[in-house]
């Protein structure tokens, strides 16, 4: 880009569904680029994996970010679900991994507190902050794709001041 701005992808790590969200930031201001999910059949995880690695390198390749920011790992009470979770994480970090993209990686808690102010806060209430922050017309859905923009707000939140606008060399 060249323009002293930064784009971040957020990802929201899955096996069934990943959600995305691109946003861009002169250090100032911020806006979303792009968001969604990528989903993936029911089939073995194998290629739900191949699935959701393809749909991040097309989001990378038509996005260029400068940095990855991912959901890092959690413990919840259910063992198989976040064995999934950091099997859809592994994929992320792969797909930003295999482009030389820096990643950075927060906890839950950490992006609830960024973009609502509390680490408890329910999805309903990130979508909604994420609406506002984004000065997006409706909440984004499905939450997935909210998750995933909360997590870039919250890397954008967390960087420091001037840094987006040195994060590309000025050409001149």
């Amino acid at each position: 880009m060249g323009d002293g701005t930064m784009r971040i992808l957020g990802i929201d790590p899955g096996t069934q569904i990943a959600g995305y969200g691109i946003i861009e930031t002169d250090g100032h201001d911020v806006r979303a680029l792009d968001y969604g999910v990528v989903r993936t059949a029911d089939r073995p995880l194998p290629e739900r994996l191949r699935v959701i690695y393809e749909g991040l390198q097309a989001i990378i390749t038509r996005f260029q970010p400068d940095v990855v920011a991912v959901e890092g790992a959690f413990f919840g009470k259910n063992v198989r679900s976040a064995l999934k979770i950091g099997e859809g994480r592994g994929v992320a970090l792969l797909a930003a991994a295999s482009r030389g993209i820096e990643v950075a990686e927060y906890a839950p808690a950490e992006v609830k507190k960024a973009v609502v102010g509390s680490g408890r806060a329910h999805k309903s209430q990130v979508q909604q902050m994420v609406r506002l922050i984004l000065a997006l017309r409706d909440p984004p859905s499905p939450e997935d794709a909210a998750d995933a923009l909360a997590i870039a707000i919250c890397h954008f939140h967390r960087l420091p001041p001037g840094r987006a606008e040195t994060a590309i060399p000025d050409p001149t």
